[in-house]
């Protein structure tokens, strides 16, 4: 199928509400922040994880919608079979490809994974199908307001082994944690090269399966962690030509997030003010408004 053939750049804003957007391992789990102000953020990564979970779920046996990355995923095995499928063997003696042989284990992974396709891969750790340049690629999403995380301490009623509750007299509970921003608004941006796309073969079918992803994909997402999670608004600058019509900064300035009343904490999307400046659209990009 053919590459997609214009650039695009967009943004992309969701929120959170009573719960942890994207707990950061070296804090104790802790929402992640930015020390110097305050602001809340949510990691690329994060956001590439569910867009890749959404595309197992809702497109599962489709040819070329396999996922590379996945939990419990051996990368090394998946590399192989790309091997395999072109006829070359790998064996103990012979562990990894060569030449020609590496570009068409490459091309063979771009075909048949979509996370591939789109973000790209290092894919020499096995049988080496090399490095793949994604045509997509996210910033870390930054929230409008400076959050705030709450403690709420919580209690287990069950204990896990009967040596456990042995030790335990009287009420059996035990007590826990848990940690909740009580609302944040994050605007995360994001890039599409159709340059890199040629080099993959992402098409305007992979396109439609993006935008799909972050329409819906926290819906698919939940869990008791992440309290209420919504995505809420896309805007897309589509140029022109392939390299595109002018700077992703230029074009990101255009979005205006504004909180209505200063002198009060937000706690819902209604408090914010989301809006486009048209007036400065450079000629040769289109403006695609989605309220989701």
């Amino acid at each position: 199928m053919e590459s997609i053939k214009n650039r695009y750049d967009f943004v992309y804003i969701f929120d959170v509400q009573d719960g942890n957007p994207n707990g950061d391992p070296d804090a104790g789990n802790l929402p992640r922040v930015d020390p110097e102000t305050g602001l809340g953020l949510v990691t690329d990564v994060c956001l590439k994880r569910k867009i890749r979970n959404y595309v197992s779920i809702t497109a599962a046996g489709k040819p070329g919608y396999d996922i590379f990355v996945k939990e419990k995923g051996i990368l090394n095995d998946e590399i192989a079979k790309a091997y395999k499928e072109n006829g070359i063997e790998i064996t103990d003696e012979k562990k990894k490809g060569v030449g020609e042989e590496v570009e068409s284990a490459r091309k063979t992974m771009c075909k048949n994974y979509y996370d591939v396709r789109t973000f790209g891969a290092v894919m020499s750790t096995g049988a080496n199908a090399g490095q793949v340049r994604g045509p997509v690629q996210f910033t870390f999403a930054r929230s409008a307001s400076p959050i705030v995380s709450l403690e709420h301490a919580i209690t287990r009623m069950a204990v896990a082994t009967k040596e456990e509750a042995e030790k335990q007299s009287g009420d059996n509970r035990t007590m826990g944690r848990k940690i909740t921003v009580p609302y944040g608004l994050y605007v995360a941006h994001g890039f599409i090269s159709a340059n890199f796309a040629a080099q993959t073969g992402f098409s305007e079918d992979d396109l439609k399966v993006l935008w799909s992803a972050l329409e819906n994909m926290f819906e698919h997402d939940r869990s008791a962690a992440r309290g209420l999670m919504s995505a809420r608004k896309l805007v897309i600058f589509k140029h022109d030509s392939i390299l595109g019509n002018a700077p992703a900064h230029k074009l990101f300035s255009m979005v205006k997030v504004q909180k209505k009343n200063e002198n009060e904490p937000a706690r819902s999307y209604e408090d914010y003010q989301v809006s486009v400046d048209k007036s400065s659209k450079p000629e040769g990009v289109e403006i695609i408004e989605k309220d989701l």
